[in-house]
């Protein structure tokens, strides 16, 4: 992730210009630059293809959208993009912009959001995991492939982790995966996956 020079713009501004552009993310009025690379999309796209069927499977409401922003706060200019965000349609009539941008709002609407560490795996671990809490998203992945994150949230010695966090009250407890583990979500407990299914070859 490279942060990219520009003046500060708003939620509404950000929205108009990058709202199609999935490379971007706004952070306090700042244009964040997510800068993707081709293992990070091949982590992302096997997820997808592992949750959709669990979803599938479970019978649940719910989707994956090809492309959705999410407005934490009404006060503060960020959107953020999670590598992928499960939306459950059923409470969707109640976000305001909906209708006319794929833009969420409202915690309530949100039944899971991953992301996929880059270089800036402290966004990751720290804030998206404040911002995602107080939202109310019942659970949030971090899935850090490469083992990239500091030792105070991955461990010594460095390695591929994934942390699936709960939602309970209004903080997260978290529990971390290494390879060979099999991962467990309260979100979908009939989720067969372990952090080796999702690896680059």
């Amino acid at each position: 992730m490279t942060d990219t020079p520009t003046s500060t713009l708003t939620v509404n501004q950000f929205i108009a210009r990058y709202g199609d552009e999935a490379r971007y993310e706004l952070a306090d009025g700042e244009l964040i630059d997510m800068d993707s690379t081709g293992p990070h999309e091949t982590v992302s796209g096997k997820l997808a293809v592992h949750i959709g069927m669990a979803v599938m499977q479970a019978k649940h409401p719910w989707f994956i959208p090809r492309t959705c922003l999410i407005q934490p706060f009404t006060d503060i200019a960020t959107a953020r993009r999670p590598d992928i965000i499960v939306l459950d349609e059923t409470v969707l009539a109640n976000e305001p912009l909906w209708q006319r941008q794929p833009v969420i709002t409202l915690g309530r609407s949100i039944k899971l959001a991953v992301e996929v560490v880059s270089s800036n795996w402290e966004t990751d671990y720290a804030r998206k995991v404040e911002e995602y809490a107080l939202l109310g998203i019942p659970e949030y992945w971090i899935v850090d492939y490469r083992g990239l994150g500091g030792n105070a949230f991955i461990g010594k010695p460095k390695q591929p982790t994934f942390t699936v966090c709960q939602l309970a009250g209004d903080e997260y407890c978290q529990q971390q995966y290494r390879r060979g583990e099999a991962i467990s979500s309260g979100l979908l407990p009939n989720l067969q996956l372990r952090l080796d299914d999702v690896l680059p070859l």
